[in-house]
C-alpha cells in the first residue's frame, strides 16, 4: 500500500468514526454501563471490553469536537502558529507506542491510565465554562463537552474497578497533574480565550487516544491474553 493511500484510508477511518460518533451521539446511543444495576462482579474480559468501548468514545467526540472548534474558530495558518505545542501532562513518561507500552508493567500502566483520565477532570469542567463564554460559540460544541465530561466520570470509574479487581495493591497510586494554564480561559481577549480552549481541546484529545492504546494493550495482556 502506498503512502497516499494509507493516508487515505486514514482519512477515511476517522471520518467513518465521525459519523458513528454523531449517529450514536444524535440517537443518545451509549457504550454499555460500567456496572449494570450497580452490580460491579462483571467478568474481568467484560469489564476491560466496555472500559475500551467507552474510551474509545470518548476520543472519537474529541476529536469530533477539535475539528468543529477549529472550523469555526481558527480562520489562518498564523493563528494555528501561535498554538502552545506543550500539554500539563507531557512531563509524566508514557510509553511511545505499543511496543513500549507492552514492557512497561500492567499495574504501572494501569496508574498512568488512571492520572490521564483522572486529570482531565478539572479542565473538562473550565472547557465548559470556557466555550459557554466565548461569542458565538455552537451548541454543538459545548453539548460535545458535557457528554464527554459525564462519559469521562464512567471511565474513571471502569479504570479504578480495574485496578480494584486486577491490582488491588496499586490503588491510590496514580499521580494528579494540575492544568496550570487554566486560569487564562477567563481572560477578556476573545482570541487568548479561543487560543487556550484549542490547546486544552487539542492535550485532552492527546491524552484521551493514549488512554484508550493502553487500555488496549492492558485488554490483551490481563484479560485475554492472546497475541498481543
Amino acid at each position: 500500500m502506498t503512502m497516499n493511500s494509507q493516508g487515505s484510508a486514514r482519512k477515511a477511518g476517522t471520518l467513518l468514526l465521525l459519523l458513528i460518533s454523531n449517529l450514536l451521539f444524535c440517537q443518545n446511543v451509549q457504550p454499555l454501563p460500567i456496572c449494570p444495576g450497580g452490580d460491579c462482579q462483571t467478568p474481568l474480559p467484560e469489564l476491560f471490553d466496555r472500559v475500551v468501548m467507552l474510551s474509545h468514545y470518548i476520543h472519537t467526540l474529541y476529536t469530533d469536537m477539535f475539528i468543529e472548534f477549529d472550523k469555526q474558530y481558527v480562520q489562518d495558518r498564523e493563528f494555528i502558529a501561535k498554538v502552545i505545542n506543550d500539554c500539563p501532562t507531557s512531563s509524566l513518561a508514557t510509553p511511545e507506542d505499543k511496543e513500549q507500552a507492552l514492557k512497561v508493567p500492567p499495574e504501572v500502566l494501569l496508574n498512568l491510565i488512571l492520572s490521564l483520565v483522572q486529570s482531565s477532570s478539572d479542565p473538562l469542567f473550565q472547557l465548559i465554562t470556557g466555550v459557554g463564554g466565548i461569542q458565538e460559540a455552537p451548541d454543538y460544541i459545548l453539548s460535545r463537552a458535557k457528554e464527554i465530561e459525564e462519559q469521562n466520570k464512567r471511565l474513571l470509574e471502569g479504570v479504578e474497578k480495574i485496578i480494584s479487581q486486577a491490582y488491588p495493591e496499586a490503588k491510590g497510586n496514580g499521580i494528579y497533574f494540575v492544568w496550570s494554564q487554566l486560569p487564562s480561559l477567563q481572560g477578556v481577549d476573545e482570541e487568548s480565550k479561543i487560543l487556550s480552549l484549542r490547546n486544552t481541546i487539542r492535550c485532552l484529545r492527546r491524552d484521551s487516544h493514549k488512554v484508550d492504546n493502553f487500555l488496549k494493550v492492558l485488554r490483551c495482556q490481563i484479560a485475554h491474553q492472546n497475541n498481543c
